[in-house]
């Protein structure tokens, strides 16, 4: 078991946890760089701490909460990259929640932080008279710009998300 030094939980999570045993893809490692690569430039901000200076007692929920909601103001993240970014920290705080169980209260209070809730699909697609007028609008040519071979076309390639 590692000790609540952050920096070598961080690099023991990325190399065995991530790489090693969970085999999880490029994407997915790029994905949570990212996401600790902002995680660490505000904790430099905020704490005035060198990355390399930070504890696992550090990265309480008020702090973690306060970068997602940082992300949001700051950066213009939506919901869904905010909720991207948590998953990201949860992950790493289950895998810390293993090798740090000394600091299981502050792991405790991060795992439960709540994805937010996300709002209704742009243009009433989230009801179903909504996704039967776009459905029925495309297939009958009535959509601006939208021939109903092109939504077939859509359709077919599973480009188009339909709720």
């Amino acid at each position: 078991m590692l000790d609540a030094n952050f920096p070598a939980l961080l690099q023991s999570f990325f190399t065995t946890r991530l790489m090693a045993q969970r085999k999880v893809s490029p994407h997915t490692i790029a994905s949570y760089r990212d996401t600790f690569r902002l995680l660490l430039l505000f904790a430099q901000k905020r704490l005035r701490k060198a990355p390399s200076q930070l504890d696992l007692d550090d990265l309480d929920a008020s702090f973690i909460g306060a970068f997602l909601d940082d992300l949001e103001a700051c950066r213009n993240n939506g919901t869904r990259s905010r909720n991207l970014r948590l998953t990201a920290v949860r992950s790493f705080f289950r895998y810390a929640a293993l090798e740090a169980p000394a600091h299981a209260g502050i792991i405790q209070r991060v795992l439960a932080i709540p994805n937010q809730r996300q709002g209704p699909c742009p243009g009433g697609l989230s009801n179903p008279a909504g996704n039967r007028c776009f459905v029925n609008g495309a297939e009958s040519g009535d959509l601006a710009g939208t021939s109903r071979s092109r939504f077939l076309a859509h359709r077919r390639t599973n480009r188009i998300a339909i709720v």
